[in-house]
């Protein structure tokens, strides 16, 4: 039947911050019109509407490439924050718009504690769900989630422990 609705994709990475604890690395997710600080991967983000951290806050964000023939090409997105969980360190967002295929885009990022008594750090998960991106395999577009997530935890890493 060719109507037939194509199951979502799904995917789940993490990211282990050895030194940060979760207290310190929430304040850096919660505001959400920042993430272009920490992930690599986007040039710009800004406000579109509403109050960071406040269900429903819209944001824009971008970033430019070059295609190897020296044209360079804009991604964009337009994201609105779903929800928010302070004390569960979580928020999830939906992508509104976009020129990337990401039709019914969701995802939860999660903050959480990891490690023992002897060395207490966190773990960043970062779940989406999605309909089926064309030109793309669900493993691609895992393998992009992760390298963005493990380029952020980085970069978070790095902003905490020059403190």
């Amino acid at each position: 039947m060719a109507n037939e609705p194509h199951p979502k994709w799904e995917g789940k990475v993490s990211a282990k911050l050895t030194g940060p604890k979760p207290d310190q690395v929430w304040p850096l997710l919660e505001d959400f019109f920042s993430i272009h600080k920490w992930l690599p991967s986007i040039d710009t983000c800004h406000k579109v509407d509403g109050i960071s951290g406040q269900p429903g806050c819209i944001r824009y964000c971008s970033s430019t490439s070059s295609d190897g023939s020296g044209s360079q090409m804009t991604s964009w997105v337009t994201e609105r924050l779903l929800t928010i969980d302070k004390t569960d360190r979580s928020l999830s967002y939906e992508v509104v718009d976009s020129n990337m295929g990401l039709n019914s885009y969701v995802a939860t990022i999660k903050v959480s504690e990891e490690g023992n008594n002897h060395q207490v750090g966190c773990l960043i998960e970062w779940s989406f769900e999605v309909d089926p991106v064309k030109g793309w395999r669900l493993e691609d577009l895992v393998s992009y989630v992760d390298s963005s997530l493990q380029g952020m935890t980085e970069r978070m890493e790095n902003a905490l422990l020059a403190k």
